[in-house]
């Protein structure tokens, strides 16, 4: 979890809740550049769970709207972990054109056994198990899913694992999310930023990759030499400072110059991105339809059924008369 100050105490000067595409053309490279701020705040505050929790489920938000947007098609990115870790259920989920949620099912005592021993980084939370991205184009649509490992590298490693295996394209990506310290309006307040690119093969010919030893095919151990470019461009995105991306005083554009201006930085207009859940009264009414009139029963409690939901803490109380399937 990363925490900035917010020392000069005014209100955000930059644009937020936005992904900026870029393109540095000398360099054969594509990027996009995400900042979450009223956003991933209302989606943490909603849930109120502990801090390290907080920090992770705002990475993986960013993460989703991060490769949501980077799709062309109508319908949900849901991404999700199955982990034996204290935190073993991240979903997020980016909704076309614009909406983002999310939520963490966690042990709060191995949470806090684990932020007691100082190990609080994303992976530590996660242990090991597998992420899901799904896309779900809804209706008799077919649905769409990658699954790669979890092990060590969190978020971050899984998603250049998944580049590797499906786009092989060479890929980088950074993830940072943590609250604002300090006085003022912007004060605790979290932020999330991530930055990402991709090189973009020659017209014609793939864009060489490095093989190590292990990953080389049988009877081709020698190594591909990376594009010069590629290596250049990544070296100078390895440079950005995780309170570079959440720094709401920073504008996007600037950072970008920062980060490229020696070799030209191209930016395209920004895709906004906003909170928002799907669930209604009515849909939720509809799901306990679906359900056995046995189950149903099951859950009355004081007369009604009532159901929170997982994304947005809202909660729904029904009659059982209101929910009967006749």
């Amino acid at each position: 979890m990363n925490k900035i100050h917010a020392s000069r105490g005014a209100s955000a000067a930059t644009p937020d809740d936005i992904v900026l595409p870029f393109e540095i053309k000398a360099l054969g490279v594509r990027g996009r550049l995400l900042r979450l701020g009223a956003v991933i705040d209302g989606i943490v505050h909603q849930h109120a769970y502990p801090d390290p929790v907080s920090a992770l489920l705002a990475e993986g938000v960013a993460l989703a709207a991060m490769l949501g947007t980077t799709l062309k098609f109508e319908g949900k990115f849901i991404l999700q972990t199955a982990t034996d870790g204290a935190v073993d259920m991240l979903v997020a989920q980016f909704a076309t054109p614009a909406g983002l949620r999310g939520y963490a099912r966690f042990d709060a005592e191995a949470v806090a056994a684990t932020t007691a021993s100082g190990r609080v980084a994303p992976d530590t939370l996660l242990g090991k198990g597998h992420l899901a991205m799904t896309v779900d184009q809804g209706g008799k649509m077919e649905r769409y899913q990658g699954i790669v490992e979890l092990d060590r590298g969190g978020l971050v490693g899984a998603a250049h694992h998944y580049f590797r295996q499906s786009e092989q394209i060479p890929t980088w990506l950074r993830l940072a999310a943590g609250p604002l310290m300090g006085r003022g309006s912007l004060a605790d307040r979290w932020r999330a930023g991530a930055i990402l690119i991709q090189h973009l093969p020659a017209e014609g010919g793939a864009s060489p990759m490095r093989l190590s030893s292990g990953d080389a095919p049988a009877g081709h151990e020698e190594e591909v030499r990376e594009d010069e470019r590629w290596v250049r461009a990544r070296l100078l995105a390895e440079t950005v400072e995780d309170h570079e991306l959440l720094d709401p005083l920073l504008a996007p554009e600037r950072l970008l110059y920062r980060l490229f201006h020696e070799d030209g930085v191209t930016v395209y207009p920004p895709l906004q991105l906003e909170r928002r859940c799907g669930c209604t009264r009515e849909r939720v009414a509809d799901m306990l339809r679906s359900f056995p009139e046995a189950d149903r029963q099951h859950m009355v409690q004081d007369g009604r059924i009532g159901v929170t939901c997982q994304f947005c803490s809202a909660r729904y109380e029904f009659l059982p008369d209101e929910v009967s399937a006749a």
